[in-house]
């Protein structure tokens, strides 16, 4: 098959994750930049990436990338390029999406409009027509303007993969499934050590748990634009790489996977998800106030996403709660504690110091990853199960 250059996006601050999943699956990293991962795979590699990457929020193929700093230059370059190998006479082509930092070009509709006319003038005379129907199959293109350098991609994903298929039912402010998943590999949590999230919102974080545990792939349940592009990736692509995910699956295992949270109604929602993810089984469901956060087993992990206290009116009551989390941490004996938030009191109501922390952008809310690191479990004897 012919090698891509393929592209992947993620969250900023968990790019060193999404570069160990991408290794994870055999292929070679070009480049590691802010907020995407870039690297060398066939067609196949497009369909195992869509499905079992858990960290990136799409795949995207690198159709060229090349310096503007005029339109023309810009218009010229994309000219340039062999469209005819990407999309066929029918197919339904737009700009989807054009971004710009640090560059000339700054204007992100122009930048749609140029390179849309651009590729049309170039198939117009590959095709040897006036004028396209694009009656046929969607090929989304992203444009990314950096410090002048344009990469110009095809996106194979569609919707974003954090869309796994499962969350019918949010809360409030839920943190997105890849960023949950990131997170928690970020961790030193296993599928056999406990985790428990007592502010769960809609279920994040015990659902991507579960799915990291059984060995479910995030995309086996949602459908990707690139299906239809057998001009670029055979339909058996997509058959070996669901296959493959289907044969890794193992629910035959024990996990100690919880969420707690004040809300009844949020609890019931969790519920509702965790059975659309197929993980209903390997995580419990309690309402509980973090006040009551408890366990009388040692050597487990809370993985949280609390309140962040945005308004005002709130900070007297996110003190109390930030209180709440760290006095019931601290007789957790021996556990590690993993909390994100962009309330920068919280180590200090916690009254817990910080083993390190990490910052990461939740959307475009800078937080910090605050790691309360715990004592690490004695090795377990070659004859223990």
């Amino acid at each position: 098959m012919k090698e891509l250059t393929l592209m992947a996006p993620c969250h900023f601050g968990v790019e060193a994750v999404l570069k160990r999943e991408i290794t994870d699956l055999g292929y070679e990293i070009e480049q590691v930049e802010d907020g995407r991962v870039t690297f060398k795979g066939d067609a196949l590699a497009v369909a195992r990436a869509n499905i079992f990457l858990r960290t990136a929020e799409r795949v995207m193929i690198v159709v060229s990338r090349f310096k503007a700093t005029t339109y023309d230059e810009l218009f010229e370059g994309v000219k340039a390029l062999d469209w005819e190998q990407y999309i066929p006479k029918d197919g339904k082509f737009w700009v989807k999406k054009a971004s710009s930092v640090k560059s000339a070009l700054f204007s992100p509709s122009d930048i749609q409009s140029i390179v849309k006319k651009a590729i049309v003038e170039k198939l117009k005379v590959k095709y040897n027509v006036d004028w396209f129907d694009e009656d046929g199959d969607e090929y989304p293109i992203r444009v990314f303007l950096y410090k002048d350098e344009v990469i110009v991609a095809l996106d194979t994903s569609g919707e974003s993969l954090h869309k796994r298929g499962y969350r019918k039912n949010t809360a409030k402010a839920p943190i997105s499934e890849t960023l949950a998943a990131a997170l928690i590999m970020l961790t030193p949590w296993r599928k056999d050590r406990i985790l428990v999230d007592p502010f769960c919102g809609c279920g994040t974080f015990p659902i991507e748990a579960a799915l990291i545990a059984a060995n479910i792939a995030p995309g086996l349940e949602r459908e990707f634009t690139a299906e239809n592009w057998t001009n670029i990736i055979d339909k058996k692509c997509w058959y070996e790489a669901v296959n493959e995910a289907n044969d890794q699956i193992n629910m035959d295992i024990e996990t100690d996977i919880q969420g707690y949270d004040i809300d009844k109604e949020a609890i019931e929602m969790c519920r509702k998800n965790a059975k659309l993810a197929g993980v209903e089984d390997l995580i419990h469901f309690q309402t509980r106030d973090v006040g009551d956060l408890s366990h009388p087993k040692k050597y487990g992990f809370i993985i949280t996403n609390p309140p962040y206290g945005e308004r005002l009116e709130d900070k007297e009551q996110i003190k109390v709660l930030y209180e709440k989390l760290g006095r019931q941490y601290k007789k957790l004996d021996s556990w590690s504690a993993f909390v994100i938030t962009s309330y920068e009191d919280a180590p200090k109501d916690m009254g817990v110091k910080p083993t390190k922390n990490r910052k990461i952008y939740n959307g475009m809310i800078k937080t910090y990853f605050y790691q309360f690191l715990g004592p690490k479990p004695p090795k377990r004897k070659k004859n223990e199960n």
